[in-house]
């Protein structure tokens, strides 16, 4: 199986696929598929980059991902031993090229605008996820309403974009391999002193192809990506881990001085260390 495109496995006769993950961790790299993704995480918490964004996941998140969205989920395997998604997987002609167009299903075009740079549900989760736990034992035709009902609550839900900036062009394999590759490097050395040489030599091009490479595809930097990646690990680590000082978070995310690492999160989050550590998260 390639792992950019990364195929859903669908019997032919199937319009869309209801999937269980329940593992150690969940698929850690970089792929997209044909299908749109509508999941909540039952257990486990992590890393999730989509396109060009860093966020971090955490249990009874709910998240939609556009169809040929590149992304990968990191389980922070450290903070628990099991992973547990449940998903569907469909594409806007799943049910015939117009289905989605018809005047009785106007009102779910929300979830296909807001799904384009893929979202976070924040409203009506206990009703998503009383939904979600009704398919594994649903019939198919059970699991088609229920699917629909989902995408009914979702477009109207509270919500919030996972990600600022839309390729629209798709990764080849050999550009998907290469930013495999540069994501995985990424997120395993990220508390690490990464240097451009050290990237561009896992991307095996020169710096300034890489630079370039990296930019079109996601439309900033290396290095604004490796901080962002540091920034939200140091606030999983403030709302996870409130043991640990201000100090010890920016050196366990990657920052070698405090005045930079403070800098960092305020371009990036807008206020404070300090003062994320205080809001109501």
């Amino acid at each position: 199986m390639k792992v950019l495109p990364f195929n859903i496995p669908k019997p032919e006769q199937d319009a869309f696929v209801y999937q269980v993950d329940y593992v150690p961790a969940f698929y850690d790299k970089l792929h997209e598929h044909e299908e749109i993704q509508i999941s909540i995480i039952l257990e486990g918490d992590g890393t999730l980059v989509v396109g060009d964004s860093v966020n971090f996941y955490t249990k009874n998140d709910i998240l939609v991902l556009d169809s040929h969205m590149p992304h990968v989920f990191k389980s922070d395997v450290e903070a628990s031993n099991k992973s547990h998604m449940l998903s569907m997987f469909f594409t806007k002609e799943s049910f015939g090229t117009d289905f989605f167009n018809l005047e009785e299903l106007h009102e779910l075009q929300p979830f296909f605008k807001r799904s384009k740079h893929g979202f976070k549900v924040t409203s009506n989760e206990n009703a998503i996820k009383k939904l979600f736990l009704q398919l594994e034992l649903a019939s198919k035709l059970e699991r088609f309403i229920i699917l629909l009902q989902l995408l009914k609550i979702t477009s109207k839900a509270d919500f919030e974009s996972l990600s600022s900036f839309i390729y629209d062009k798709k990764y080849s394999d050999n550009e998907g391999k290469r930013m495999r590759h540069v994501l995985a490097y990424t997120m395993n050395q990220f508390t690490t002193d990464i240097t451009l040489d050290a990237v561009a030599e896992v991307s095996n091009m020169t710096k300034n192809a890489f630079c370039k490479y990296f930019k079109k595809r996601t439309n900033k930097t290396y290095f604004q990506f490796l901080s962002e990646l540091r920034i939200e690990n140091a606030c999983r680590l403030m709302q996870t881990q409130t043991d640990l000082s201000i100090s010890e978070i920016a050196y366990q995310s990657g920052f070698n001085n405090i005045s930079n690492f403070n800098r960092q999160f305020k371009t990036i989050k807008g206020i404070t260390p300090n003062s994320y550590r205080k809001s109501p998260n």
